[in-house]
């Protein structure tokens, strides 16, 4: 037997309240039951959002690794250096395919869980032997609610696992490569881009990845701006879409990050 849609059963169990009120717990028990299961199974399943969610990220996969479109932010690494890395940009893939699914899956229960919270407040509100004042529209409004912005919310976090990803990606290949600085970018400019004040001040700001090879070896330190680690990573907070353009030469660097001994190095081999 098909299990009737989710707008049907709030239909059906705001009318029998509606009727009857709160006059026995198993009626609501009773109700708060068949929401839940009208929930459940009217949502995609389990094993077509990971699809959906492996596909997305897969397509990042493809052109950021597979088709190099990630050495545009890592000037001066080699494809072969790329090549080296690709196990562990596979296995971030990978691990982020889990924890995207993971995370939508909690959202829809927290989701499913506010439905019914919101509509046991309403039933038992209602006094044994019903009401005529109930506006059964509106109350179908409000209970739908948190299901009805669902979908919205779920596209919402595919697109930010989606940059997170793709930080995700350019920080682990920055790790294996010797990166020694990494330049800040934000979308501020962007028309209609809802950009945090913080990150659009960092916007072209250059900052210093602790313990390099150039600071080790006495050429470099982090100027005013301090090191990467002092800061959130671009997409770790939430719909963030900054990323970072990373620095591999000391020719790249300014020229308040440069030691004098960095400063004589670089004349040296000019």
């Amino acid at each position: 037997m098909k299990t009737p849609s989710f707008y049907d059963t709030v239909t059906a169990a705001i009318r029998d309240f509606t009727l009857h009120g709160y006059d026995d717990k198993e009626r609501l028990a009773y109700w708060t039951e068949r929401l839940k299961k009208a929930a459940s199974e009217n949502m995609v399943s389990d094993v077509v959002l990971k699809a959906t969610m492996q596909k997305n990220l897969s397509r990042i996969y493809d052109s950021l690794v597979l088709r190099g479109g990630i050495l545009t932010k890592h000037k001066g690494v080699e494809r072969f250096t790329l090549e080296h890395v690709k196990p562990k940009l596979r296995a971030e893939l990978d691990r982020r395919i889990v924890a995207a699914a993971n995370l939508i899956k909690l959202n829809r229960e927290e989701a499913i869980q506010n439905t019914l919270l919101r509509f046991s407040g309403w039933a038992t509100s209602i006094p044994a032997g019903g009401s005529k004042t109930v506006n059964k529209t509106e109350e179908k409004q409000k209970v739908r609610k948190s299901l009805r912005q669902l979908p919205f919310e779920e596209r919402r976090v595919l697109i930010d696992q989606g940059h997170k990803f793709v930080s995700s990606l350019n920080s682990i290949l920055a790790k294996d490569a010797n990166a020694i600085a990494a330049e800040w970018h934000s979308h501020w400019q962007q028309l209609n881009y809802n950009y945090r004040r913080d990150h659009k001040e960092r916007d072209k700001k250059v900052y210093a990845i602790r313990g390099n090879w150039a600071i080790k070896a006495g050429l470099m330190h982090a100027n005013e701006n301090g090191y990467t680690d002092q800061i959130t990573e671009p997409g770790e907070e939430v719909f963030c879409r900054c990323y970072y353009r990373y620095i591999y030469n000391l020719r790249d660097l300014p020229d308040d990050m440069l030691t004098e001994k960095g400063a004589i190095a670089l004349k040296e081999v000019a």
